[in-house]
């Protein structure tokens, strides 16, 4: 890989890999597995840093996967929870067990 193309791969391999970071933070309840994702994404950016292209990206890409599938979970988890109590709260909701 020559020196150009490596610079230009770096800066957005880091910038995928804030940014999932960031995404992690958000999905603290179901930390475990997003964590494991987003370790599986550092390892592939630091693959491909070192030149090992190929499962550098099968790595990277793969935690990319697994970080968006368990963000996900989390999310429609956390939205179900949510929508649950509302309508528990409501008072229609009170009414219709009468």
């Amino acid at each position: 890989m020559t020196r150009g193309i490596r610079w230009l791969c770096v800066p957005l391999v880091f910038a995928v890999v804030v940014a999932l970071a960031c995404a992690a933070a958000v999905a603290a309840a179901d930390r475990t597995k997003v964590d494991q994702a987003t370790r599986r994404v550092e390892q592939g950016a630091k693959q491909i840093g070192r030149g090992d292209i190929g499962s550098g990206f099968k790595e990277m890409f793969t935690g990319i996967g697994h970080t968006i599938v368990g963000g996900t979970k989390f999310s429609g988890n956390t939205i179900g929870k949510f929508f649950k109590k509302k309508t528990s709260d409501s008072p229609k909701a009170s009414r219709a067990g009468e």
